[in-house]
């Protein structure tokens, strides 16, 4: 597809005029202004000023969100908070998987509150909109949420009007993006001595089955043939201020991201993303006591999905061409199961498109002074429409050759959240007293249908691409679990309350309660939902009165209980229709019989824990540091579990119930410096560092499930009391035989022969077997950190940043997946055994599956450290800028991902899995790439 000259024609505009970008002002400018805004804190249902907070919260403001080339807010956060771990996802408009305080759910989800919306997914979301962050991480900041916060919860604030006169800011940067730490493949020549190898390693002497590079001219980088270097454009307009008393707040965006897998050949859509924005949040006091306004946001959103082609280009033979010069075709790999990765890409088209539509509409009226009575109500309609096509694939055997298929999707979801605040607000004397009570409705709704059709032809638009003008035309719209095809409504209701109370601004109090009520749970539908926090305010003290070192320490503890009602479940019984399956003398007869064994009463998860902070602001408030202490207990955790005793059942290996406990423990800190040297430099630092363990505390009926990739039916993982979560479970490799001597002196070992992966005999019986199968690491890392500079010279700005984490493991999926004559990487060419003395860590070159096992040779360190981003930005000067009528003029030049340290043999050490429980099993993983901008603020 032909990119338009003229999409970038904001910023070329922007560029021409000379004017800004940006409604961020630069941190120069903007340093009393996030002063303010982190004084006070948002809060469940209300705000608090930050040293009256009790419980653990993490703040994010705008200025941590400007500037930074990401389609999803959370992925700009990555490495700013401690004790939140975010994995990014390297395709365009994917979403970061955030993890607080480690994992607590299998299937639940870290949840946002965006203006009274509750959602899991915030990638609708114009981060130039958002004013702030508050991201709650301890229990009992999270059960004023009850059921929706169990995994914790992210509450934003998009920004709102401000002042009598219009400000209108135009933000725009323009950037390219390019996949780094391509893995090195072997080449033709490589890989034809490591196939010719392989044949005399398995005792073939056959000289047809042997290649010649002579036969295979061709020597194909085949990661070249999927990968370009891509554009992504953003382009954002606001105008804020109020008339008379309507204050409002307006925006509009747009977001373009090419990606990085090759479009523009056959009829593929590449892997591109494009979003429109429009933001109005506006309020009306209609009299000082009463206020009303509305909230509304909208999204279209087309995402290019494009079929994954990275695993076969990982695979894919170098000896064969992109396309065959004989037919003028894609080539095609004869005797080889693996597919040619152009055409894979090439020959699949798939998009989808999705319009959002939140509105949130409010009213809060004051009455007897203390009171404040708040109704909030918001809808949230989504509309997801998907098409797959595969046209016929000329380029493979006749026999092979399928009609073209044309498979939609189309998705509904219609929720709505009603809350109901009553807050009573009294001083009495010293003793500060804050009461809200509330009532809250949620329904959720979804809806699928699912048609497909043969013989659909594409003519270049996405016009032709009609179910209608196929033929075998099957519609469903019904729930049907092997199309992945659901239909689903569930409803929460809540009752809650909390105090706030604290005694000349030194001791505090915080305690909530919240009864929940889910249609997911069927037993014990109800659940209440307790926290209570206290904090010390030491430097309030009057023996503290004397010294002029601390400006604020505060010591603080909190313990919280929530739950999760949203897990998976079944409630109907699958059946299986047996032919002649019962007799009635000699004639069969069909007959039907239960296919699978399920729970009926699935209960709720329940997380409960506390921690203990200690804050402390030092030196006239440029030192501050943040220290917490924090357990975590997650109980009745739902997933599957073995259950072999269970005769007949199809699922006797995944059975679905209130299983597994875990408990997440750990140690964070954050510390931030910041000084103004004189009037024209000042300087920053910040840190943060989060150490944590996790554990399987218990698992129902002393059970066990073996779980994650899996190659001829030996899988991965294992989830088993004792063990973090995701952990790895295969063979301990302790070296390659050498020799036959060596062979026949160790256990006994299927496949045991020079040049074979040795394992360890861990029971001692002299023979290797699943019984020396053991845990060979965890992909939970033990410590991730974030630490950065910026700095401000006159009128030029720079800031840098750096993440990264240690202690967890990576399973190289990608390596293990051996079926017939796949390709290998140029490190494992480098350093194979090819005889005796060449390696005692590599095997030797083979399929046999009796050596390619789970084991600890594909278990790789995930430690890593990166610099996340760089910028470095140039503010015109106040007197040429009031000279062109205009408020502010930056520039910056940012950098994202450009350097990464690590020892992992794969794209990148960060890892994206939906599934939890594959966290760290690098199969087919959408790389993280590298984004170098330019761009400009502006405000007038």
């Amino acid at each position: 597809m032909k990119q338009s000259n003229l999409k970038y024609s904001c910023l070329i505009a922007v560029l021409y005029f000379g004017m800004n970008v940006n409604a961020q002002t630069t941190p120069k400018d903007t340093a009393a202004k996030e002063q303010k805004i982190e004084e006070v804190v948002l809060i469940g249902y209300g705000s608090q000023k930050k040293e009256n907070v009790t419980g653990s919260i993490g703040i994010v403001s705008a200025k941590d969100l400007a500037d930074k080339p990401n389609s999803n807010p959370m992925s700009s956060v990555q490495g700013k908070i401690a004790g939140v771990n975010i994995t990014n996802a390297g395709a365009p408009g994917g979403s970061p998987r955030v993890d607080i305080r480690g994992i607590g759910s299998l299937t639940g989800q870290t949840v946002f509150i965006v203006d009274g919306t509750i959602t899991d997914d915030i990638s609708f979301l114009n981060p130039q909109d958002i004013e702030s962050m508050s991201v709650l991480k301890d229990p009992s900041s999270l059960a004023i949420f009850g059921a929706r916060a169990s995994n914790g919860a992210v509450i934003i604030k998009t920004k709102t009007g401000r002042g009598k006169k219009p400000v209108f800011n135009l933000n725009s940067y323009l950037g390219i993006k390019k996949v780094t730490n391509i893995p090195e493949m072997a080449n033709a020549d490589q890989y034809i001595e490591l196939y010719n190898e392989k044949l005399r390693n398995e005792g073939n002497t056959d000289p047809t089955k042997f290649l010649s590079r002579a036969n295979y001219p061709a020597d194909t980088k085949w990661f070249d043939e999927i990968f370009r270097t891509s554009i992504i454009n953003a382009n954002d307009f606001s105008a804020s201020g109020s008339i008379g008393k309507l204050n409002y707040y307006g925006s509009i965006g747009n977001l373009q991201d090419e990606g990085n897998l090759a479009a523009g050949r056959g009829i593929n859509s590449g892997s591109g993303f494009n979003r429109m924005n429009t933001k109005l949040n506006l309020s009306y006091k209609i009299t000082d006591n009463l206020t009303i306004g509305n909230n509304f946001t909208f999204s279209k959103i087309r995402s290019d999905v494009a079929q994954n082609p990275l695993l076969d280009a990982y695979t894919a033979p170098p000896i064969f061409s992109t396309m065959n010069p004989a037919t003028d075709d894609y080539q095609f790999f004869n005797g080889y199961s693996i597919p040619n990765p152009r055409a894979k890409l090439d020959m699949f088209r798939s998009q989808i498109r999705e319009e959002r539509l939140l509105n949130n509409i409010f009213a809060e009226y004051k009455f007897l002074k203390d009171f404040t009575v708040r109704i909030s109500y918001t809808t949230d309609n989504t509309n997801k429409n998907k098409y797959e096509y595969t046209p016929r694939l000329n380029y493979v055997p006749v026999s092979d050759q399928k009609d073209p298929v044309l498979v939609t999707r189309d998705s509904r979801n219609r929720n709505y959240v009603w809350d109901n605040t009553l807050t009573w607000k009294k001083n009495f004397g010293d003793h500060n007293l804050e009461i809200l009570g509330g009532f809250s409705r949620t329904r959720n709704s979804y809806s699928e249908t699912y048609a497909s059709a043969q013989k659909v032809y594409y003519d270049g638009t996405n016009e032709s691409l009609n179910i209608l003008n196929g033929t075998d035309l099957v519609i469903y719209t019904d729930d049907r679990p092997k199309l992945d095809l659901n239909q689903d409504q569930y409803r929460i209701e809540s009752l809650f309350a909390r105090l706030n109370y604290d005694y000349k601004g030194k001791y505090l109090l915080n305690a909530s309660v919240r009864r929940d009520g889910s249609s997911q749970i069927s037993t014990e539908r109800f659940k209440i939902f307790p926290a209570v926090s206290a904090g010390w305010v030491i430097s309030k003290e009057d023996f503290m009165s004397g010294q002029n070192l601390f400006n604020l320490l505060k010591l603080r503890a909190s313990y919280g209980k929530l739950g999760n009602p949203n897990v998976k479940r079944k409630f109907t019984l699958n059946r299986t229709i047996i032919d002649g399956g019962a007799y009635y003398g000699n004639t069969g007869y069909p007959a039907a019989t239960i296919d699978q064994i399920i729970d009926p009463s699935i209960g709720w998860e329940t997380t409960s824990g506390g921690d203990v902070g200690l804050e402390m602001a030092l030196f006239n408030n440029k030192l501050k540091i943040d220290a917490n202490y924090f357990n975590k207990d997650s109980k009745d955790v739902v997933y599957g579990i073995f259950q072999g005793t269970v005769s007949g059942a199809s699922n006797w290996r995944d059975y679905v119930t209130n299983a597994y406990s875990f408990n997440n423990k750990g140690f964070e800190v954050a510390v931030n410096y910041n000084t103004k040297i004189n009037e024209n430099i000042t300087f920053g630092i910040y840190g943060n560092y989060t150490g944590l363990k996790n554990k399987i505390t218990s698992v129902y009926g002393g059970s066990y499930l073996e779980a994650g990739a899996s190659l001829f039916g030996n899988s991965v993982i294992r989830l088993q009391e004792g063990q973090a979560v995701g952990s790895y479970y295969g063979y301990q490799v302790v070296g390659v035989f050498q020799n036959a001597d060596e062979v026949a002196a160790s256990a006994t070992q299927n496949g045991a022969k020079p040049g074979a992966f040795k394992f360890a005999d861990l029971d001692g019986n002299g023979i290797i077997d699943t019984r020396d199968k053991t845990f060979l690491g965890s992909p939970i890392p033990k410590g991730s950190y974030g630490f950065g500079v910026n700095m401000n010279i006159y009128d030029f700005d720079f800031a840098i940043d750096f993440q990264g984490v240690f202690g967890n493991k990576i399973y190289n999926y990608n390596r293990e997946q051996r079926y017939g004559n796949e390709n290998w990487d140029l490190d494992f060419y480098n350093n194979r055994w090819h005889g005796a003395g060449t390696s005692n860590s590599y095997s030797m070159v083979t399929n046999d599956q009796a050596i390619i096992l789970p084991s600890s040779f594909y278990v790789e360190d995930g430690s890593y450290i990166r610099i996340r981003n760089i910028q470095v930005g140039y503010n015109l000067p106040k007197t040429f800028a009031k000279s062109m009528s205009i408020t502010k003029l930056r520039l910056y030049v940012s950098a994202q991902n450009p350097w990464t340290s690590f020892k992992y043999n794969g794209f990148s050490p960060e890892i994206l899995n939906s599934d939890r429980v594959q966290m760290g099993v690098d199969q087919n993983i959408y790389p993280i790439s590298a984004i170098y901008t330019f761009g400009m603020n502006l405000t007038f």
